[in-house]
């Protein structure tokens, strides 16, 4: 694994509330604002260099405007939103590449999760509390902004706690 428990270990203090933050927002409104994917990057630029070293922190950047154009070009396609584009490609420098199939793994988990617990909710009283979200209404769109984030989280812990 690429991604040393040391490295988890200083960036999951940030990550946290930033993944719930945004999981949150992106389920009650279905909207990843600029500023949460500016907490994000700004995250990265502060606590990479402690997690990471300064040589790999820097070609970790590399990560943001490879996705940042992908994404764009996907949005421009209409196969993803535009916030989520942004979160994408704010998280990326995050992600260690020699990892990339247990980043895709736990994306794809978070996906499925994220789909099984929103509906469980959206089908059943347990949405009350939250009765005014958006996402509840959202027809065929879903708040991808959750499993995104429970990505970065769960890898991180991942790293964490098995390294």
């Amino acid at each position: 694994m690429g991604m040393t428990a040391q490295a988890a270990y200083w960036f999951l203090p940030a990550v946290i509330p930033m993944a719930l933050f945004i999981s949150w927002n992106d389920m009650r409104d279905m909207k990843i604002t600029n500023k949460s994917v500016v907490v994000v990057m700004l995250a990265y630029a502060a606590l990479g260099p402690f997690a990471f070293g300064w040589e790999m922190y820097f070609w970790q950047w590399l990560h943001f405007p490879i996705a940042l154009v992908v994404c764009m070009a996907l949005w421009a396609l209409r196969l993803m939103g535009g916030g989520d584009a942004k979160l994408i490609a704010a998280m990326a420098p995050f992600f260690v590449m020699a990892d990339i199939e247990i980043i895709l793994r736990i994306f794809a988990a978070s996906l499925l999760g994220a789909l099984v617990v929103h509906t469980v909710f959206r089908l059943t009283p347990l949405k009350r509390p939250v009765g005014e979200w958006k996402s509840w209404n959202a027809g065929w769109y879903f708040p991808k902004g959750f499993p995104l984030s429970m990505t970065l989280l769960l890898y991180l812990v991942f790293a964490a706690v098995y390294l």
